[in-house]
């Protein structure tokens, strides 16, 4: 009998076209659709292998609900929202995606993020929008500006570096934290000054971060972090929501202590505080980072040939929890 694969949302059509080739495919057509978690108990009943997304939670529950599960083949960076220790336990194989497939795409969007939010593009879509046009030269839509600030890359990994080669297109001074600094050459090519973390965040008037998310990395940006930033500094998030503290956040924007955000991300996905969303120096957008139609069928590509490599019975090439088979040895 061929082996039967469930996709939680709709992924490339070349990707599945693949897939069908060497097994019976369901999906969920809806993409606007998050499983819950009755589906994904379902889905995991009826099939051998789940190919899921980013936003998919698979649980203890998921994974015991079919004892002779295959895989996960899922299409994160971190699979934060699988059980990697239930997974192991029952020698269910979990598989990634290369980080550097994402490094170009999610820069892009930061870049997105620190001019909507910089120059006031967002807030001036909706006046235009709504038939408020204060003038070509009044001041009500006066902004801080890019050109002649600094940026500061909280992270220097894949797409902190993407963000700096960006940056090095505008007259901007450019510094970075990461506990394992650059080589100088490196730092040199970039135009990057590496500076600690508190004066980081003293010196950018963006903070852009790039950072994983661990326990020691969640609500890396606090109370005390958000009080060294300058008034009239942005804060750039397209890593991972938890890394900020959102009431924290919150706090500091509506009483001034910074100038405003741009989040692609969010603490609680998928919901957003409404607070936030109430806030008119905030622009925000969907974690988004990485839909980019060639990059979004790469990433699909990279999943089908871990479950491709599953099914013929060779180690996935990706996989996250690689003891699941040493343990099977």
């Amino acid at each position: 009998m061929r082996p039967r694969v469930y996709i939680t949302q709709p992924v490339s059509a070349a990707a599945v076209e693949r897939l069908r080739a060497v097994a019976d495919v369901t999906m969920n057509p809806d993409m606007l659709h998050i499983a819950r978690k009755d589906e994904l108990i379902a889905a995991a009943r009826s099939h051998d292998i789940l190919f899921c997304l980013l936003h998919d939670r698979i649980d203890a529950d998921v994974i015991a609900a079919n004892p002779a599960l295959k895989a996960i083949a899922s299409t994160t960076i971190t699979p934060a929202d699988i059980d990697i220790a239930a997974a192991t336990r029952q020698r269910v194989p979990v598989t990634v995606i290369p980080s550097s497939l994402l490094d170009d795409a999610t820069a892009d969007l930061a870049w997105a993020l620190l001019f909507g939010v910089g120059r006031r593009v967002v807030e001036a879509d909706r006046l235009a929008r709504a038939g408020v046009i204060p003038g070509s030269q009044s001041n009500y839509l006066c902004a801080t500006g890019i050109s002649g600030k600094t940026l500061g890359i909280l992270g220097a990994g894949g797409v902190g570096r993407a963000m700096a080669r960006r940056a090095t297109g505008f007259p901007m001074k450019r510094c970075y934290h990461d506990p394992r600094r650059l080589d100088p050459a490196e730092e040199a090519s970039l135009g990057l000054t590496w500076l600690p973390f508190d004066e980081l965040l003293a010196t950018a008037d963006y903070l852009s971060i790039h950072v994983k998310l661990s326990a020691k990395t969640r609500h890396l940006i606090g109370t005390r972090e958000l009080s060294l930033m300058k008034p009239a500094a942005f804060l750039i998030n397209t890593a991972r929501g938890p890394l900020i503290d959102e009431t924290a956040l919150i706090t500091a924007l509506r009483e001034g202590r910074i100038a405003g955000a741009g989040l692609d991300v969010f603490e609680h996905e998928p919901g957003i505080n409404p607070q936030l969303l109430g806030l008119p120096n905030v622009v925000v957008t969907a974690h988004m980072g990485s839909a980019v139609a060639s990059l979004r069928e790469a990433m699909a590509m990279v999943a089908v040939d871990n479950i491709v490599a599953v099914i013929e019975g060779r180690p996935a090439p990706n996989c996250w929890n690689p003891e699941v088979y040493t343990q099977l040895a």
